[in-house]
């Protein structure tokens, strides 16, 4: 088997690299302050949505590229480097649980608009970030036309910039999917003071808020679109391992004391070396779980959670480092090291700790034996 990139793959990872790399810009974000509003949240997404990364995995019948998730992760993880804030990660999460739980008739209604900027967003978790959660956060109840939505959601990505939102929601006993307009009455958005300054994290709040049932909403969708968001997360986490890398290797290389490279002492050595092999070993994980999501192998919710696992965790000791290397330095605001660091602590706790992860699999491997 074959796990080598083809040059396909390489050419739109260039492509994303090359567009990112002109296009972002953190340095609002370095000083004292700063949060998500500083980020230029939305300035990217028209070109981003013309590019049709929002719609890459979406059927081409429904108005996507109708490509695999490895090409996505090229994205993504060229995203994830770069700290690019857009609302893309709500987007493809809304997409998801939109192909997951809608008819023929939503998906060929809203699908389509993504390649038009349509922004989504998804709402799971409870005010305790729960995202399994059989208590009735939100309820759903019959209408003249539809649902009416009460209650609350909370951790919910992209949530004020969407057009829309995705919300799960109990109805006779067991959780379905909604979706409602961000203009609905009755609908409150508060953007939450996330670690995490690059993302926009949000609490929506929704009374007798309208909403449409989408129809084909079963118990599957959630755990259909979490292993694609585990994937998202453990591609941002890869990436972002990799850039704490070659921007402590660079460091390592000019700065100098006692009249040396601090990259030519042992303890420097160790560290880099250390972030070399994590590094490695993660982009294998996440190109392996792209793959099997990609084929429909049944082991892909396995290769999923472990990806997500062992990258963000990973992701957070290789931040860790990354700023030892620097120094003091290191922890200043001026540096975009800690946006790095906020990022990965973020992405070890947005759909679970990676604990709770490595039980999901023990529990499929049971599950397996059994």
């Amino acid at each position: 088997m074959d796990f080598a990139l083809s040059n396909d793959h390489v050419f739109l990872q260039d492509s994303a690299a090359k567009f990112v790399n002109e296009q972002v810009d953190l340095s609002p974000l370095l000083r004292p302050g700063a949060d998500v509003s500083h980020a230029g949240y939305d300035r990217l997404w028209s070109q981003i949505s013309e590019l049709g990364w929002s719609a890459i995995t979406v059927p081409e019948a429904y108005g996507g590229l109708g490509m695999s998730y490895i090409d996505l992760i090229m994205i993504i993880g060229e995203t994830g480097r770069t700290l690019a804030p857009s609302p893309l990660f709500g987007t493809l999460a809304g997409a998801w649980a939109m192909q997951a739980a809608g008819s023929d008739r939503q998906k060929s209604e809203w699908l389509p608009k993504l390649s038009d900027g349509l922004k989504l967003a998804l709402a799971m978790a409870n005010e305790n970030g729960s995202y399994d959660s059989t208590a009735p956060d939100v309820v759903a109840e019959p209408a003249k036309e539809g649902f009416k939505l009460k209650g609350a959601k909370s951790f919910v990505v992209d949530a004020a910039s969407a057009d829309a939102i995705v919300v799960s929601a109990m109805l006779d006993g067991r959780k379905d999917f909604f979706i409602v307009n961000s203009g609905a009455p009755g609908l409150d958005v508060e953007i939450l003071e996330w670690r995490d300054i690059t993302r926009q994290v949000c609490k929506i709040t929704l009374s007798d808020v309208n909403a449409e049932r989408l129809e084909e909403s079963n118990d599957q969708v959630w755990p259909w679109v979490r292993d694609r968001l585990y994937l998202v997360l453990a591609a941002e986490s890869a990436a972002g391992i990799k850039a704490v890398l070659d921007d402590a290797v660079d460091y390592a290389k000019e700065r100098i004391a006692f009249g040396r490279p601090i990259g030519a002492f042992q303890a420097i050595k160790h560290q880099l070396a250390n972030i070399a092999g994590v590094s490695e070993a993660a982009a294998a994980l996440v190109q392996y779980a792209a793959w099997a999501l990609s084929e429909n192998d049944q082991r892909a919710s396995l290769a999923a959670a472990m990806a997500q696992s062992y990258a963000s965790e990973q992701y957070k000791q290789a931040t860790h480092r990354n700023i030892q290397i620097f120094g003091a330095i290191g922890f200043t605001w001026e540096m975009k090291n800690h946006l790095y660091y906020k990022r990965a602590r973020c992405n070890a706790e947005l759909l679970g700790s990676p604990a709770s992860q490595r039980e999901q699999v023990v529990r499929i491997l049971e599950h397996e034996a059994a």
